[in-house]
């Protein structure tokens, strides 16, 4: 097949395309960023300039590309910093999955591609009631804090509008394994606590076995929604002591919810105490997709083991251990 893959040179993106191209398939690859273009040539892909927040060049690219299939993989968390204002963080990445993603699917409707495949999400969204694994077909929280609620409506959309046209929703869970990932340094200083009681529950995915499911989804079209995450989620209190032990760190402070309110924001004290996690049940069922790491446990230790001291320069990846 020919695959347009929009964010190409991002986190997922620079995973998938390498997949899809040892399996065959022809690649045409975006890029909105300097460096982009060389970045996936490299990965075996032909490589498009594209902004997706411009309808008409978004409808050119595809048409031009005469595409079989198209992945939304575009985010535009790079060199950004974290705060308490979880909406301002995430602003561009939620007109990505709103503008974006609507320019996109205009443009798969005009050149007949019907296999649509878009990164969303999993953690941290659903009703924070009942028990802490969910089904997609669990209900989303209906009242999230108020720093989240442009993310929440963002990826509702995105959901919303993709099934609606046929499409395949991958809800995928905190991303790890990237050499630059942004958890590194805040969990090896000691600036990553325990809030509470850390009970809130995250899904982890490695980036790697992330790209595998997409892969299969593109090839098998799938419509309906599915969750791309581990076999184990698991509360803060059980993965971050781990997280710190592969990074040979010490273990992690706790906070008091008072505090962590106080400094860092609702979001973050409700992904810390409240969040649900995600079965993927379905996607391993239905996809035939398997893990290389079925869980965070030997994927820490295989990402993380030995790693040495870098500079975040994806600080959004902080965040995207319980929110991507």
């Amino acid at each position: 097949m020919r695959i347009f893959v929009a964010g190409a040179s991002g986190a997922i993106g620079t995973r998938l395309v390498p997949q899809l191209v040892e399996r065959g398939h022809e690649v045409i690859g975006t890029f909105n960023s300097p460096g982009g273009a060389d970045r996936v040539r490299a990965l075996g892909a032909k490589p498009v300039k594209l902004d997706l927040l411009d309808p008409t060049a978004v409808h050119k690219s595809v048409l031009g590309a005469h595409p079989d299939a198209i992945a939304h993989e575009a985010t535009a968390l790079a060199n950004v910093t974290f705060s308490k204002n979880f909406d301002k963080v995430f602003a561009q990445t939620n007109r990505l999955r709103t503008d974006g993603t609507d320019a996109l699917l205009a443009a798969a409707r005009d050149a007949g591609v019907t296999r649509f495949v878009a990164q969303s999400y999993a953690s941290a969204r659903y009703a924070r009631e009942g028990g802490f694994v969910k089904t997609e077909d669990d209900a989303l929280d209906p009242e999230p804090p108020a720093s989240m609620r442009e993310s929440h409506a963002a990826m509702r959309h995105l959901d919303q509008v993709v099934t609606a046209a046929g499409g395949t929703i991958l809800r995928y869970g905190g991303f790890y394994g990237a050499d630059n990932d942004g958890l590194i340094e805040p969990v090896r200083k000691r600036q990553f606590p325990i809030v509470g009681d850390g009970g809130g529950v995250t899904s982890f995915i490695h980036l790697e076995d992330a790209a595998a499911a997409t892969v299969l989804a593109l090839e098998q079209e799938h419509p309906g929604v599915y969750h791309v995450v581990d076999d184990e989620p698991a509360p803060v209190s059980e993965w971050l002591p781990v997280m710190a032990e592969s990074l040979g760190a010490k273990p992690p402070r706790h906070f008091p919810v008072w505090l962590a309110r106080l400094f860092a924001g609702e979001a973050v004290v409700l992904m810390a105490t409240e969040s649900r996690g995600a079965s993927n049940a379905k996607a391993k069922r239905e996809l035939g997709w398997s893990l290389r790491y079925p869980s965070w446990r030997e994927g820490f230790e295989a990402a993380y083991g030995g790693a040495e001291a870098v500079t975040p320069i994806d600080a959004g990846r902080q965040a995207s251990v319980t929110y991507n």
